[in-house]
Order: structure tokens, then sequence, then C-alpha cells
């Protein structure tokens, strides 16, 4: 079983794959203050809930977005599996090109998640990644990153509503009846949610404008079942794109 690991900024996601079958999937919560011994013990008690045996891991690879962590990550999969992780940084083999201003800037996760989409579903296409921010990646059709918008992430922005203001109250993130709310909560509701797939909507019709021609659409990441399928626009949904890009990154690095 090879381990992908994605660090985020709010979670750190956890895949195990057997050739290309995704046999489990596991959150953390991302806390750069932590050792790599508490790493070590929590990366292992998940895999022990989902029955993986310490011997079954044979490699790991990793691709973070919060740099203080990893040498942290390395050193606590070092110390559980005695292997070193191969790590999503600039010179590893991609199989995709990247035209942008600094292609060493571009994050390890829109990399993977791109990868995934050229590899598992073919280009031209829009990849969007719903996380902690909101990013709407552009592969043309030879598979090159081409660029990408990001914008504000959906829980950045219900955060900021509710501490922003006296009245508005913390709320879960779920779609109401009706776009029209009648209470505070729902009306809350409807503009974070409804609000932001019109916001995709948009973008994506921007996007196409831009280049003169419609794409497939491919979503990802921990928002988008929530947000995407309200979307007017035909999304095919793909929670795991940027752990199945780690699973395919390893194969071409290891």
């Amino acid at each position: 079983m090879i381990l992908a690991i994605d660090i985020g900024n709010t979670n750190i996601v956890l895949g195990g794959f057997c050739d290309d079958e995704l046999k489990f999937v596991a959150r953390i919560a991302t806390n750069p203050s932590k050792t790599e011994d508490e790493y070590a013990t929590k990366i292992r008690s998940i895999l022990a809930l989902h029955d993986v045996d310490k011997s079954e891991i044979k490699g790991a690879i990793v691709s973070s977005v919060v740099p203080p962590l990893n040498s942290v990550i390395k050193k606590a999969i070092r110390l559980v599996y005695g292997i070193e992780p191969i790590m999503v940084r600039p010179g590893i083999k991609t199989g995709i090109g990247i035209h942008c201003d600094n292609p060493a800037s571009v994050g390890a996760d829109l990399i993977c998640a791109c990868v995934a989409s050229h590899h598992l579903y073919g280009s031209p296409s829009l990849v969007i990644d719903m996380g902690t921010a909101t990013k709407i990646m552009l592969i043309d059709e030879s598979g090159t990153f081409c660029g990408v918008s990001i914008i504000p992430g959906v829980n950045i922005g219900l955060k900021a509503l509710a501490s922003g203001t006296a009245q508005l109250p913390q709320i879960s993130l779920e779609a109401p009846k009706s776009v029209i709310g009648k209470n505070t909560v729902d009306c809350m509701k409807s503009g974070v949610v409804f609000g932001n797939a019109s916001l995709i909507d948009g973008m994506i019709d921007r996007f196409c404008e831009e280049i003169g021609e419609e794409l497939p659409v491919y979503g990802t990441g921990g928002l988008s079942s929530t947000i995407l399928c309200h979307c007017k626009h035909k999304i095919t949904l793909d929670e795991n794109m940027v752990l199945k890009g780690l699973n395919i990154l390893y194969k071409k690095n290891s």
C-alpha cells in the first residue's frame, strides 16, 4: 500500500492506495505546533482504525501548502514506517507542463489535482478545488497548467460573516429549501451556498469566454459536494483528485 498525504491549511488528508484503488480516506486537523511524535501517533492510530497494518505500507508521498509541517510529517512517516516519503516539489516528474510566471510557486495541491485531471479524464479542462481557498485551474489541450484563479474559501467567508457582525451566528454549511431566506439562519445559508455556486458559475463563464470554447469541468476538495451540486454548469465531482494525483506522481517518481 502507498500512503498519500495532502497537507492543507485546515486538514491533513490521508489516503491508502493498492495499485489504483483508494482503500481509505481520513482527515486530521492541521496543527503546525504539533511534533513529529504526535503526528506519528495520529497517523498510526488512524491507519489502525482502517485495519491497515504497519507492514502494509511500502511507500509514501506528500504534498503540502504548510511549509512548517513538511519536515515534521517526513520525520513522522520515517519514525512509524521506516521509509523516506517523496515530497511534491519543483523538479518532480509530473507528466504535465506548467505555464506561468514562476512555475516553482505553483502549490503542490494544484499540481496534484491537475495531474489527476489530465491523466484520468483528459485535457483540456477546468478543475475546481474547494478547500480552505477555492481554486479554479485551467489545463489546455496539451495537459499544461495555464493558470489559476484563487478565491476566498467558503468557510473563510462564513466565519468572517459571523465574526464581523454583532447578530449573525455561526451556522452549519448546508443548502436551505429556498434561495429566499425567511429567517436569519436560512438567509445566511442561502447567501453562502447559492452565492458561492453562482460565483463559480460566473467564473466558469469568464474562463470559457476568454479562451473561446466550452470546457469540461471537474470538482474536488472537501467542500465540493456541498456547493457544486447547486451550480448550473455540469461539473463532474471527484472529491479525491489530489490524493489520486499523488498516487500517479508516486508511480512516476518512485
